[in-house]
């Protein structure tokens, strides 16, 4: 029990990456997908290329990078700052692509549609395509937010003491790797079923 308010504090830090991490990812995000489909090529392959680049290189790989390199080039930022910097911009990939998914499967004649009317690119976006693509990326965004939860354990790795560090150091004091990280285990199955059972309940208010 000595122990309990290290692990609080790292199970609460835990809780601020997913949220910053989270909120940093859908921005990000929803200004990757208006690249990727807006009507100018420069941008659309500008969009491309930045999912491409964070969905085919691992996030452990980007966290070093900017946890260690940066510093070489007089580049420096709070290890916290940094952590949620580098999983909102890997996560973004995938935000992104959810949301492309959803524009997708709103019919392009309403498109046309709202353009005929005089609305703008943006207008269009706004008022037609992003409500009727809202109903169908609430799930699969909350695939998003699981797997971001489970990527935050990654950040240890920059020295941020989350839940995953903060069991590791108790363990290394206690030698009781099996109940310290079956219950790290629990909280992290707890945060995901959270956030799934959100997702669900978003799902089908939206769907009415």
């Amino acid at each position: 029990m000595s122990h309990l308010p290290a692990l609080v504090d790292g199970f609460l830090t835990t809780l601020a990456l997913v949220a910053l991490s989270f909120t940093g990812a859908f921005a990000v995000g929803l200004v990757v997908v208006v690249l990727r489909v807006g009507p100018l090529r420069v941008l659309r392959f500008a969009g491309t290329a930045y999912v491409e680049a964070f969905q085919n290189v691992p996030l452990l790989v980007w966290l070093v990078l900017f946890v260690f390199g940066l510093p070489e080039v007089g580049v420096r930022f709070p290890l916290f700052a940094t952590a949620v910097v580098v999983i909102s911009l890997y996560e973004a990939a995938y935000v992104a692509e959810a949301l492309r998914s959803g524009v997708n499967t709103v019919a392009h004649g309403q498109g046309e549609a709202a353009r005929a009317l005089g609305l703008t690119f943006g207008q269009s976006l706004r008022h037609v395509v992003v409500p009727q693509a809202a109903r169908r990326v609430v799930q699969p965004l909350g695939n998003i937010g699981i797997a971001l939860t489970m990527n935050t354990s990654l950040a240890a790795v920059a020295g941020v003491v989350e839940l995953t560090a903060s069991a590791n150091r108790v363990n290394l004091v206690e030698a009781l790797p099996i109940p310290i990280f079956v219950g790290a285990g629990l909280c992290y199955a707890l945060l995901a079923a959270g956030i799934g059972g959100l997702a669900g309940v978003l799902e089908r208010r939206l769907a009415t």
